[in-house]
């Protein structure tokens, strides 16, 4: 299939159907030739990414819009935007290829319109362009109710969260130290021409200067090395596992976590769970992988009595499920298939789930309760809630009037993510 019209299907299918891009783009990339699988990936993040910027010039552009069975040619035409606007194709191939799709896309009759659009912006780029930044949406390239919350949590940082959140997200790695050092491997990349640089908290961490296909990381089949930002990996520092406990990951997938436990503390029994079966694969294959053994249940986190009978937990990492605001720069997505009404249902899932998963730590045990959000209403205020109800919750290592550690996304090239550290008294 030609790329443009797989990229116009991929960002039809999220915007109009509601899809992860995760899942859309995989499915994609069976359908077209090995070697441009970067070029449909890039072109689907960019147009995802300023959405609201390519939708006003198309809207400039069109007397009417496309509707119905003709909706996918409305995004191709977003997808030629995006190339003549943000990348360094030659305008004229990028026009070129953008019409040739309306024969995949099997309306080649659309072929004079598509055109028409296309050219129309090249004459018309300077004022188009400064058309769709004159409003915040444009000109952030982020949902209105997005940035009311943003600016609300954040006066004085919003327009850096929103920066880093348009920006490609760097490529982190994650050493398993029971094969070298990070050290020792940093100097493995060195060989190989891969420059690395460290990170001041995440022992594990090296962030590539350019990201690369893992199969070019020395012996990343065999396990040496993972892909994980450092963010994430900050989990294991924070929870402190120790020689001989008995740990639980709870909302596991795809494992990453899991993993780190185990590197950083061999001598584990550590119990991973998801709800999500087909998540659930990820962690078998991660594990796999990285030829470490956990117990992987596919379980309902709010209703341990249906599926662990054991003694309980030394320590409890809580990766709660939450709106993913802190990873928009790997999930562009994120941005247009959230919406304002679901950070209170996530709230209060959250809620019960650490509710119920405070029944499962021993007392003077552990819990690291953990999100990929930036809003409060999922961390801060989650945490305030929690410990006022919850006489036997101590708070660790934090202020009980600013609870936890907030990370920005962009900080130390982070993604966007928060911890709070609780003991049982």
């Amino acid at each position: 299939m030609n790329v443009r019209a797989a990229a116009a299907k991929v960002v039809y299918q999220v915007v109009d159907q509601g899809q992860s891009l995760s899942n859309a783009l995989p499915a994609a990339q069976q359908d077209i030739r090995e070697r441009d699988h970067a070029l449909l990936q890039e072109i689907c993040y960019g147009v995802l990414r300023w959405l609201p910027r390519l939708e006003s010039v198309t809207n400039q552009l069109m007397d009417k819009p496309l509707k119905g069975k003709q909706r996918v040619f409305h995004h191709l035409i977003l997808v030629g935007l995006y190339q003549l606007g943000y990348m360094r194709i030659p305008a004229h191939a990028a026009v070129a290829e953008t019409v040739n799709a309306t024969k995949d896309l099997k309306k080649p009759q659309l072929r004079g319109l598509i055109n028409a659009v296309l050219r129309n912006y090249q004459r018309q780029q300077e004022s188009l362009d400064a058309q769709a930044i004159s409003h915040d949406a444009g000109r952030y390239g982020h949902p209105g109710w997005l940035l009311k919350l943003l600016k609300q949590s954040y006066p004085e940082q919003f327009e850096s969260v929103v920066d880093a959140n348009n920006t490609k997200a760097p490529m982190w790695l994650r050493v398993n130290r029971r094969h070298h050092s990070r050290d020792e491997y940093r100097e493995l990349l060195n060989a190989e021409g891969i420059d690395t640089d460290l990170h001041p908290e995440a022992q594990d961490a090296l962030r590539l200067h350019r990201p690369c296909d893992v199969s070019k990381l020395p012996g990343f089949a065999d396990g040496w090395v993972s892909v994980q930002d450092a963010a994430a990996q900050l989990s294991v520092e924070y929870l402190a596992p120790q020689a001989g406990e008995l740990i639980l990951d709870c909302c596991a997938a795809p494992g990453g976590k899991t993993a780190h436990i185990m590197e950083r503390q061999p001598d584990t029994q550590v119990v991973a769970i998801d709800c999500d079966e087909h998540r659930l694969a990820r962690v078998h294959d991660n594990l796999q992988r990285l030829n470490l053994e956990a117990q992987v249940l596919c379980a309902d986190a709010r209703h341990p009595e249906q599926w662990w009978q054991g003694e309980q937990f030394d320590r409890i990492l809580l990766d709660a499920p939450c709106s993913a605001t802190g990873v928009i720069r790997r999930h562009p997505d994120i941005k247009w298939l959230r919406r304002a009404d679901d950070i209170d249902a996530l709230a209060q899932l959250q809620a019960e789930i650490v509710d119920a998963m405070w029944q499962q730590l021993k007392s003077g045990g552990t819990m690291v309760y953990a999100t990929c959000s930036i809003t409060p209403q999922e961390n801060s205020e989650q945490v305030k809630a929690f410990l006022s109800r919850t006489a036997d919750a101590e708070l660790i290592g934090s202020d009980i009037a600013q609870p936890g550690r907030q990370i920005l996304p962009g900080e130390h090239d982070m993604d966007g993510f928060y911890y709070a550290v609780l003991r049982k008294a």
